[in-house]
């Protein structure tokens, strides 16, 4: 699968500073918002009642997410895709800078597709 494969599925959460669109994370929140997918932002830290701070704040959601696109720092973007895996997404697209080891092997070994790529990119097709 390649990043323009995760494309095809609606329901995406992105992780990391989506409030801000000066950031990568904003404007790729922002990006899908605009092209009708279902968007949920997630950054631990937040304060804001629009952006969740964890996949247990999600439960209660009418839609089920499909893909996490990772705009975060590799450290806390492990938790979160362990997070992301209890809940049952499947799909993970690392974008530059928020791409390691540790989470790509994690993804492997419990049957989720990972993948690095740039979100801004393949939207641009």
């Amino acid at each position: 699968m390649e990043a323009k494969d995760f494309l095809k599925y609606k329901n995406w959460v992105v992780a990391g500073d989506v409030l801000n669109e000066m950031k990568y994370a904003g404007r790729i929140y922002q990006k899908l918002n605009r092209r009708g997918y279902h968007v949920a932002g997630l950054h631990p830290k937040e304060e804001n009642p629009s952006v969740f701070k964890s996949f247990q704040d999600l439960e209660g959601e009418d839609v089920k997410y499909e893909v996490l696109n990772l705009v975060i720092n590799p450290t806390r973007g492990l938790e979160i895709v362990q997070d992301a895996e209890a809940y049952g997404i499947k799909m993970v697209l690392a974008q530059p800078g928020a791409r390691s080891y540790e989470i790509q092997d994690f993804c492997v070994k419990h049957g989720m597709e990972y993948v690095e790529g740039c979100t801004l990119v393949e939207l641009s097709y």
